[in-house]
């Protein structure tokens, strides 16, 4: 008999708060969250961890979300990205940069959040069958 473990998501985003708060309400969705303040520290580990999304929020210091999915899809091709963002403009900019990345703006309901990284996992499912 085969152990289903739960999908793991990197959560990248230097708002404290808001790092705890999505962590709290995707673990309670039955994900398995890392999660830290900056996409520097997410880097290392996309490339010696397996992560089944990396949840990174846009605007951040020393490197932004955007060129932390840049590369994200070189360290870790397989793993999914999608972003939060509070800028209108910075929607549009991952939009053209990054187009396979659903954004998601802030502010939203923890329920939309959970509903969106679950309809990523349903689309991955569905494109390896």
């Amino acid at each position: 008999m085969t152990e289903s473990h739960a999908p793991r998501i990197l959560l990248a985003e230097d708002d404290n708060a808001m790092r705890g708060y999505l962590t709290r309400a995707l673990e309670k969705a039955g994900y398995e969250v890392v999660s830290v303040d900056r996409g520097t520290a997410a880097l290392p580990l996309l490339k010696t961890e397996h992560f089944d999304l990396l949840l990174s929020d846009i605007v951040m210091p020393e490197m932004d979300g955007i060129e932390l999915a840049q590369r994200c899809n070189e360290a870790s091709p397989h793993t999914k990205v999608m972003f939060i963002t509070g800028f209108a403009a910075v929607t549009l900019k991952a939009s053209r940069e990054q187009p396979a990345a659903k954004v998601l703006s802030k502010p939203f309901h923890l329920r939309d959040l959970v509903l969106e990284v679950e309809r990523v996992f349903d689309e991955q499912a569905i494109a390896s069958l």
